[in-house]
């Protein structure tokens, strides 16, 4: 095993000035022409993964990339463009992809991908405990990723802890691989075929008018990062008062709050697509919106990868981990607190080595709606797309 002191400053290759990255970039591996980046979980992860990807698509320019992601991976992949171009689906698997486990699915799984005679695979999912055995289960000739300290090693092993910026986090990987940063956020684009389901969409919500187009996405897995639904409402409210349309988004799931967003604006300018859009479409339509206001979600990750400007509203803990990095087009709005309402828990003592309270309420009711509406405002005034721009 490699230590990650071990090679801290060479070069490529032995020479030449030191690659600059988020953390040490070591040497690179020789002779690498496949390789597997390991990243389930939902689509802001596969976002947070991205970054690095293209970091290793530019180190080693010759190599065939391979995400192993969820199906919900492949559906946005197969409808942007982007850096990945291959992508296979993880089999249900304790800690990598949750849900009923079919053993001769897993094997079936494995067998495929010793086939595939990867060079390197790297982890990027999570601190290793269950991610690190399954990563080197496809036989990689060399392998890299987050380690804590009970998860098995790997060749070059970066410590996982847990308040640690995502995409940066995964970059560091790349480092270890010798891949240094190429870009520090996923930049994604709709296909044309997206852009045309889209375009039809934008024409039934706007008709004939040139009004900007705001986004709302109220929902978040976790019901702890979710704002109110009347607060969303009072600021759609606010903002069909500017002369925007907002629509407000989300999945099949989330209809019902979507529905209460929209009751609580009370504007014939509100309306919800929630449960109506395919992954490609959604982003196709988002790129094409002024702003996204949403909770720390998937949404709200991928109209950032779009470039569309953003306003996200935080616990300030997932700032650490999944905030945008800038604040010219994106604003963000955060709650301080650090106890359960309920019960009292510490809700910073989080990761691998400490569980949740069991309860859900939201830890968001603080953020003041007058604030975010002023943060929606102000971006959708300097968006090129408000007012047909």
């Amino acid at each position: 095993m490699e230590e990650l002191d071990e090679g801290y400053g060479q070069a490529q290759g032995g020479a030449g000035p030191r690659p600059c990255g988020v953390g040490p970039v070591l040497e690179k591996f020789p002779d690498v022409s496949r390789i597997a980046v390991l990243r389930g979980g939902g689509l802001g992860d596969l976002l947070f993964a991205l970054p690095a990807v293209s970091a290793l698509a530019a180190a080693y320019p010759a190599a065939r990339v391979t995400l192993l992601g969820t199906p919900g991976h492949v559906e946005l992949l197969e409808n942007t463009v982007g850096p990945v171009r291959d992508v296979r689906v993880l089999p249900v698997s304790e800690g990598v992809r949750p849900g009923l486990e079919d053993p001769a699915a897993v094997e079936s799984f494995f067998d495929a991908m010793k086939r595939e005679r990867f060079d390197l695979a790297v982890q990027v999912h999570g601190g290793g405990r269950f991610s690190n055995p399954f990563l080197l289960r496809l036989g990689a000739r060399h392998t890299v990723g987050l380690r804590t300290p009970d998860a098995a090693p790997l060749e070059r092993n970066l410590p996982y802890l847990y308040y640690q910026h995502e995409p940066l986090r995964a970059l560091e990987v790349a480092g270890l691989a010798g891949a240094p940063p190429t870009e520090l956020e996923a930049r994604i684009r709709p296909t044309r075929r997206s852009a045309v389901a889209a375009g039809a969409l934008l024409e039934q919500l706007r008709g004939r008018s040139e009004r900007p187009l705001v986004a709302v996405h109220p929902s978040a897995t976790d019901p702890r990062r979710r704002w109110p639904a009347k607060c969303f409402g009072e600021v759609a409210a606010g903002c069909a008062a500017d002369g925007c349309r907002v629509v407000v988004i989300g999945s099949a799931a989330e209809q019902e709050l979507a529905e209460e967003v929209v009751a609580a604006a009370g504007s014939d300018l509100v309306s919800t697509l929630a449960g109506e859009l395919s992954l490609g479409t959604l982003a196709a339509l988002l790129s094409k919106c002024a702003v996204l206001l949403g909770n720390d979600s998937g949404p709200r990750h991928l109209a950032q990868a779009l470039g569309t400007p953003t306003v996200g509203l935080f616990w300030v803990g997932n700032l650490i981990n999944a905030g945008p990095l800038g604040r010219g087009l994106h604003r963000v709005q955060l709650s301080w607190v650090t106890r359960c309402p309920e019960c009292g828990a510490d809700l910073t003592q989080v990761g691998w080595t400490a569980s949740r309270c069991e309860h859900d309420i939201s830890v968001l009711t603080d953020i003041s709606p007058a604030e975010v509406h002023t943060d929606v405002r102000d971006l959708t005034a300097m968006s090129p797309l408000a007012h047909g721009r």
